[in-house]
């Protein structure tokens, strides 16, 4: 389980985060959505340790990991992969040596050892054919899918996806939505989402947290947002202009 308890953040005197209790159960495909600025980012960024809170608590299971040192943090980073929204692939490295790259630092493998192991995470996500093109003659939905094989590398039980959708086609969209889902049905790896794509959250989430001027707005299921009547949260489930949202 993943707790984040009574964060607190701010850059400057720019409030983000102020307060925010969320739990995350393990398997769950949890989105957390809002307009843009409200901190989603910010928060799944604090997990393994880009940001640092002002205060309060992050818990992943059993270990509080908010205060853990750059070296400690280093087991916790291998448990929780984080999936950037800009693929942040190396364009002079091929798909397959781009995967391969954390198998030969941080499990020692060999170079053939990790360049096989590097093409079957490549065909757990639908690309083995592509393994040996480079970043650059990929589109981005491909790209997208070789960084979350590069992801899978050290067999996570976390994933944080950032608005993994973004820039994409919307067929491109929908085949990295099938693959976050099938990561936790099949693979049991849980996964936390930033996201704005309406197609996403109501289609492959276990759960939804809202977040609103520093605060859980909303929480539950895909069907519970939709049923509540909070103004602020239907703006957003109808994808309407979100001017209010931001003040």
């Amino acid at each position: 389980m993943i707790r984040f308890m009574s964060l607190h953040k701010r850059f400057g005197e720019k409030v983000i985060l102020d307060g925010v209790d969320l739990e995350v159960g393990r398997g769950e495909v949890f989105f957390v959505i809002g307009a843009s600025g409200v901190g989603k980012s910010v928060l799944i960024k604090h997990l393994v340790g880009l940001l640092r809170p002002d205060s309060g608590e992050i818990w992943l299971d059993d270990q509080e990991v908010s205060r853990l040192s750059e070296r400690d943090l280093a087991p916790v980073r291998k448990r929780c992969a984080m999936v950037f929204q800009h693929s942040t692939l190396f364009d002079s490295m091929s798909c397959v040596d781009n995967v391969a790259l954390p198998l030969r630092k941080h499990r020692a493998l060999g170079h053939e050892e990790a360049r096989a192991e590097a093409r079957r995470r490549l065909a757990d996500v639908h690309m083995e054919e592509l393994a040996d093109r480079f970043p650059s003659e990929l589109g981005d939905g491909m790209r997208k899918r070789v960084a979350i094989a590069r992801a899978l590398t050290l067999e996570p039980e976390y994933v944080l996806f950032d608005e993994p959708t973004t820039s994409l086609d919307p067929i491109s969209a929908r085949r990295v939505d099938r693959l976050i889902r099938d990561l936790s049905d099949r693979l049991h790896v849980t996964s936390i989402v930033v996201s704005h794509d309406l197609t996403s959250i109501f289609t492959i989430a276990d759960r939804i947290a809202m977040l609103y001027q520093g605060k859980v707005r909303a929480l539950g299921t895909p069907a519970e947002l939709r049923a509540l009547e909070d103004p602020v949260v239907q703006q957003f489930v109808r994808g309407e202009a979100r001017g209010p949202m931001e003040t």
